[in-house]
């Protein structure tokens, strides 16, 4: 029989790549995609798509992070467009979005206690991403610790582990990993500022970011660009 797990899964390459390693890995995968109030709501349908490609469960859990704004990628801010590498790895642009990671582990540490899992898959990667605080590994750790002390599966023994496969590759070095794994990356969505019709924007940093992952690895790009 095999071993529940959960996965985060936002409809984009890198967690569309975590899911395909949870079922390498052996694990019958709930994913969890939230709506948090995201303006680049095609996501939601990539997730859909994605999980049905995988043959896993999908739930779609409603939080909304609008409330507190902050982000470009939930209140009428422009998102950065044509920025340079140095600015994409150095500085935390506004399409952070507050706590977003802090919030949505914690929904799968909640998933995780109803269906007896010990593992949750997340796709942060600290190498090529947007500057985010809650990607890095420093907060991983942190956060599994706290899911422990604060759980009663945690107090009860069963430790919960934060798996984080993506967090020291390249985006080539993912896209690789997600080919030989059966990923179909024409599903998934990475623009922070698509059209209405789900077409990528090509100049967005996670745009610029793909693109060089799929020139990199030498893998043709199923982005559809507007």
């Amino acid at each position: 029989m095999q071993m529940p797990a959960v996965v985060l899964l936002s409809g984009g390459l890198d967690s569309a790549t975590c899911l395909a390693i949870a079922k390498r890995d052996g694990f019958s995968p709930t994913c969890i995609a939230v709506d948090y109030g995201q303006r680049h709501r095609c996501e939601l349908e990539s997730a859909k798509n994605i999980a049905a490609a995988f043959n896993a469960e999908l739930r779609i859990v409603s939080v909304d992070l609008r409330a507190f704004g902050g982000s470009a990628l939930t209140q009428d801010i422009d998102v950065p467009k044509h920025r340079d590498e140095s600015a994409i790895t150095s500085e935390i642009p506004v399409t952070y979005v507050p706590a977003r990671n802090l919030v949505f582990l914690s929904l799968a540490v909640a998933q995780a206690e109803v269906l007896g899992a010990q593992d949750l898959y997340i796709g942060v990667n600290q190498l090529d991403y947007s500057g985010y605080p809650d990607c890095r590994r420093e907060f991983i750790e942190s956060f599994g610790a706290a899911a422990n002390l604060a759980t009663k599966a945690g107090v009860e023994g069963t430790a919960l582990r934060v798996q984080t496969p993506l967090i020291d590759l390249t985006k080539a070095e993912i896209i690789r990993l997600g080919t030989e794994l059966g990923v179909d990356y024409g599903l998934t969505v990475s623009c922070y500022d698509p059209s209405d019709e789900g077409l990528a924007c090509g100049a967005c940093d996670s745009c610029q970011l793909r693109r060089r992952g799929f020139e990199q690895a030498g893998v043709p790009d199923p982005t559809r660009y507007a």
